[in-house]
């Protein structure tokens, strides 16, 4: 025989369901949605499989709700993260990034990834500062990888302009 859970008056049974469609995560939604059909008289049992809840992890959400009222039923995940790791430049040094970049690297050339990551470590007092890192900022800044692709040291260029002329033949 399977019981039913008590629950305790938290919330008025008639804004149970309601809140099930005002509920900012879908999580959330059908905790209440859960919440709303055992207080129709349903079995845990039942109402968990109604909502696609594993019956135990439904049962843990009642007696939360119980314990600690409407506030149990919000999706923590969102708030277990760690926040994020703090950026590797400050503003005025990212301002200055955007302005070395404009000219020349320190090599010559283009500004690649690995030249702005010795950038940024030579400004931070770093030790190190992967190529990644370098990327990613470049990109922040608006630029992108200015090389061109790689061609195959056999390619034969003849070879190519024919079948380019072949293949249009073809589609027209």
């Amino acid at each position: 025989m399977t019981r039913h859970l008590p629950l305790h008056p938290h919330v008025p049974t008639q804004e149970l369901a309601h809140r099930s469609r005002q509920a900012p995560t879908p999580v959330e939604a059908r905790r209440w949605q859960l919440l709303a059909l055992l207080a129709d008289e349903l079995t845990v049992k039942h109402a968990a499989r109604l909502v696609g809840l594993n019956y135990d992890y439904a049962r843990r959400v009642v007696h939360r709700y119980n314990r600690e009222g409407s506030t149990a039923l919000r999706d923590r995940r969102c708030e277990a993260r760690a926040p994020g790791a703090r950026p590797l430049l400050s503003a005025e040094q990212q301002q200055e990034l955007a302005a070395a970049i404009q000219g020349p690297a320190p090599g010559g050339g283009l500004w690649t990834g690995p030249d702005v990551a010795r950038w940024i470590a030579e400004k931070t007092g770093r030790a190190q500062v992967r190529p990644q890192r370098g990327h990613d900022y470049l990109k922040r800044l608006g630029m992108s990888p200015q090389r061109p692709r790689p061609r195959h040291a056999d390619a034969d260029p003849a070879a190519q302009e024919a079948f380019k002329k072949t293949r249009v033949a073809k589609l027209t």
